[in-house]
C-alpha cells in the first residue's frame, strides 16, 4: 500500500426519517438559545414552520438564499443576524442555503446546523463558494464546516425528480474528483465508490417512483458520502469549469455539474486510469465517462450546456478563464483541450476518450 495522509473532519451526523424533530435537542447540545433559520424563497413556508417548531429557541428567519451565494445576499442576511442577536445558524435547504449558512459562519463564527433537502453534499465540506461582481471564488476553512448535519429522509420525498437528478449528479462529481486527486487515500477511495454506487442505484428508482423512501435514503446517504470525499480532497477541472460557468455565465449550479461531469471525466481518462477503473466499477459499467453519460441520459438529466442557458459564443471565453487560473488536475489544462471539452458538453456529444489530443 502506498503511503498516505488522511485528515478526518469534526462534526456530528444525525441520519434517518423524522430526524428534524431532534433539532431543538441538537441546539441545546450546542448551548444555543437563539437560532436564526435560513432557507430559499421556495421553502419560505417550510422555514416558517421550522421557526414555529423551535418556539422560544427561534430568533428569526431569512428566506432569500440564492444560487452561487452572492455576497450582496449575505450582506442582507448579516444585518438580520445582528438585529436578532442570534447565537447559531440553521440552514434548511439545498446547496444555496447551505452556502449562505457557511458565508455567515465565516463572518460571525456562529455554530451551524445544516438540514439538507437536496443531494448537493456541500453540508459535509469545509468549502465555501461565493460570487461577487460576476466572479466565483472558493475557499476552504474549518470555520464554515457545520457542527451538526441533520439528514431527514422525509424532507426529500417531495424533491421533484428533475431536481433530484441534477442534485445527485452534482454529488457524484464530488466523489469522482476525489478519486483522481494527487492526495488520494484508501479511506476516501472506499467511501467514494460507496457514494457513487448508492446514487447510481437510487436516482433511476426515484425517477420511476419519487415516493420510494428506500431510494431516497440511498440518495441522501450517497450525497453525504460524496460530500465527505470533496471535504478531504482537492477539486480539479470539473469543479473549476462548473465554477466558471456558474459564476461568470450564471448557469444553474447542479444542472451544470450534471452536464459537465462525463466530459470532464473523459478529458482526464488517460491521465487517471486507476480512478477510471474505480468509477466504472461503482457504476457497474466498462467505461467511466460513457457510463456517466448514459446514467445522466437515462434519468433525464440535462445533457447540453445549450439547454441550460450557455451561449456558444461564450465557450472560448470560458476556456480562457480555465487556463488563466487552473486548478490542479491529473491532465494539464490548455485552451484547446478545455474548448474541445466545453464544445462536446455544449452539444451533448457522447464522450469518447481522450478529449483534445
Amino acid at each position: 500500500m502506498k503511503p498516505f495522509i488522511y485528515n478526518s473532519l469534526p462534526g456530528r451526523v444525525v441520519f434517518g426519517t423524522g430526524t428534524l424533530k431532534t433539532l431543538a435537542a441538537e441546539l441545546e447540545e450546542l448551548n444555543c438559545r437563539r437560532a436564526f433559520v435560513l432557507c430559499g424563497a421556495q421553502q419560505a413556508s417550510k422555514g416558517a414552520a421550522l421557526l414555529a417548531q423551535l418556539g422560544p429557541l427561534a430568533a428569526g428567519l431569512f428566506s432569500e438564499a440564492s444560487m452561487h451565494t452572492p455576497v450582496e445576499i449575505t450582506d442582507r442576511a448579516m444585518l438580520r443576524v445582528r438585529e436578532t442577536k442570534s447565537d447559531c445558524l440553521v440552514a434548511l435547504g439545498g446547496g444555496s442555503t447551505i452556502g449562505l449558512g457557511k458565508a455567515l459562519a465565516l463572518r460571525t463564527d456562529l455554530p451551524q446546523i445544516a438540514v439538507p433537502t437536496t443531494y448537493a453534499g456541500s453540508e459535509a465540506t469545509p468549502i465555501l463558494g461565493q460570487t461577487e461582481l460576476g466572479r466565483k471564488t472558493i475557499q476552504r476553512t474549518l470555520k464554515v464546516l457545520p457542527e451538526v448535519i441533520i439528514y431527514d429522509v422525509a424532507l426529500t420525498l417531495t424533491l421533484p425528480p428533475k431536481q433530484a437528478v441534477a442534485s445527485g449528479m452534482n454529488a457524484i462529481a464530488h466523489a469522482i474528483e476525489a478519486l483522481y486527486t494527487n492526495d488520494i487515500n484508501p479511506m476516501i477511495e472506499a467511501i467514494a465508490q460507496l457514494g457513487i454506487a448508492a446514487l447510481a442505484r437510487a436516482l433511476p428508482s426515484i425517477v420511476q417512483n419519487p415516493r420510494n423512501e428506500a431510494a431516497r435514503a440511498d440518495a441522501l446517504y450517497g450525497a453525504w458520502t460524496c460530500g465527505v470525499c470533496l471535504a478531504t480532497g482537492r477539486m480539479a477541472l470539473h469543479h473549476q469549469l462548473c465554477h466558471i460557468l456558474g459564476g461568470s455565465f450564471r448557469l444553474p449550479h447542479a444542472e451544470t455539474h450534471a452536464v459537465m461531469l462525463a466530459h470532464a471525466v473523459a478529458y482526464n481518462a488517460q491521465a487517471a486510469p486507476d480512478a477510471m477503473v474505480q468509477i466504472a466499477r461503482a457504476l457497474g459499467v466498462d467505461n467511466a465517462a460513457q457510463g456517466l453519460y448514459d446514467l445522466a441520459q437515462n434519468i433525464g438529466a440535462p445533457m447540453t450546456l445549450a439547454e441550460i442557458g450557455m451561449r456558444e459564443g461564450d465557450l472560448s471565453r470560458a476556456a480562457e478563464l480555465a487556463v488563466a487560473t487552473p486548478y490542479w488536475n491529473p491532465r494539464p489544462i490548455d485552451k484547446a483541450g478545455a474548448l474541445a471539452l466545453l464544445s462536446d458538453a455544449y452539444y451533448g456529444r457522447r464522450p469518447a476518450t481522450p478529449i483534445g489530443d
